[in-house]
């Protein structure tokens, strides 16, 4: 049974006042959802991509014409998700440019069937160059997904945009959306993930120029995140410390890449069980194993940003050049591993100072400084504040740096 609208409404913001942040997930089965749901997703979107990934292929097949979409989407979704979630709102992904519907009857069957809402995917939105020209031309431009969220309002069904840029999300905000996503394309890592990716600076400051246009026409709207360089908890927990971001929405990030990775090393287990000599072992092993460097870095930061940290250690660690892994680090994330380990540490420093109430030449030492003056030039170079104007003057309001 459909959640309201209002009600989903309430839900998710007493969600983010009392969390901070909401989580969806994009799914094409109903074993995923359900084990979704039993992690704590906020909501569940029914993506025609989803079903792809059920089938060992990308995201990215969901864009092209390997099957009906809105068929695909209520077949499954139906079928699989709606019976098995009750507790949470599971959400329609619409092809609004598709020709053989009527958009208003069809969000309308949409709803009688049990979801939701809807989201505006696939998109037009991730379409460019001469394609882009020419399927606008014959109609089917972005201006279609619009108009069905404008009519998903008008019916007081929740609606979820995904955009683009400050001018979709313009007019999504114009149309009634109650989310705003900003889309940072396919999602990056695992076997099957996007290879040619937006890095985490460049996505931050994408999501970033989206959200301050929310800001300004409507700064109650749910702001969240979907794709692009996010595929861990530490690039998530990025964005959240450098936007004003209220959740994510993933598909690869808990279907796709999770499963690679256990399937995978079970399989591996399995054929080494009962082998006494850890030669096949360790060949097997060398075989499957993917070594993503830059996760490395950064997990190793997030344990350990409180002690001096050498990026030459961390390279011999990885057995890589220094000027390889930070070439490979800078390709990534988008800034210098100087930079980035100083905006993690200043970010935690401002969640300190904000939430606990300790001398501020402790806070220093907490997040890695040894020499407060550092500190201090750091976090004005970062923030605009010295940390005592900080702690007096702006304490309780969030400053993304």
């Amino acid at each position: 049974m459909a959640f309201e609208r209002k009600q989903i409404v309430d839900r998710l913001k007493a969600q983010i006042k009392t969390k901070g942040h909401v989580i969806g997930v994009a799914t094409g089965a109903g074993l995923s959802a359900k084990y979704a749901a039993k992690g704590g997703a906020d909501l569940l979107l029914a993506l025609n991509s989803g079903r792809f990934r059920q089938m060992g292929l990308g995201s990215i097949a969901g864009m092209l014409p390997f099957a009906n979409c809105n068929q695909l989407v209520m077949e499954f979704g139906s079928r699989e998700i709606i019976p098995a979630i009750k507790n949470i709102p599971v959400f329609f992904g619409l092809c609004a440019t598709d020709p053989t519907i009527n958009l208003e009857n069809y969000i309308g069957d949409i709803h009688e069937k049990g979801f939701s809402g809807i989201n505006n995917y696939p998109s037009v939105g991730m379409i460019d160059g001469q394609f882009r020209e020419a399927i606008e031309e014959d109609g089917l431009s972005y201006s279609k997904e619009v108009e069905a969220i404008q009519i998903a309002n008008e019916k007081n069904i929740f609606s979820i945009a995904f955009v683009f840029d400050e001018i979709q999300a313009k007019d999504m905000l114009a149309a009634g959306a109650d989310v705003i996503c900003a889309h940072l394309g396919i999602t990056k890592g695992g076997i099957l993930g996007a290879k040619k990716v937006l890095s985490l600076d460049a996505a931050a400051k994408v999501a970033k120029s989206i959200f301050d246009v929310c800001d300004k026409i409507r700064p109650g709207v749910i702001k969240m995140i979907y794709g692009g360089p996010i595929n861990s908890p530490l690039d998530l927990k990025y964005m959240y410390d450098n936007t004003n971001v209220m959740g994510y929405l993933g598909g690869s990030a808990f279907e796709r890449i999770p499963s690679e990775v256990a399937i995978t090393k079970i399989t591996r287990e399995f054929k080494i069980a009962g082998i006494q000599d850890d030669t096949l072992a360790k060949i097997l092993e060398g075989m499957t194993e993917h070594h993503d460097y830059i996760a490395f870095v950064k997990e190793y930061i997030s344990q350990n940003y409180m002690n001096k940290i050498s990026f030459s250690d961390l390279a011999i660690e990885a057995h890589l050049s220094r000027t390889y892994l930070s070439a490979l680090f800078k390709k990534e994330v988008g800034c210098t591993f100087s930079e980035y380990i100083t905006r993690y540490r200043i970010n935690k420093a401002i969640e300190i100072i904000t939430n606990k109430k300790i001398p501020l030449s402790e806070v220093a030492f907490a997040c890695g400084y040894s020499d407060y003056a550092h500190f201090s030039k750091a976090f004005k170079k970062e923030t605009n504040y010295s940390p005592r104007e900080y702690l007096n003057d702006t304490k309780g309001h969030k400053h993304h740096i």
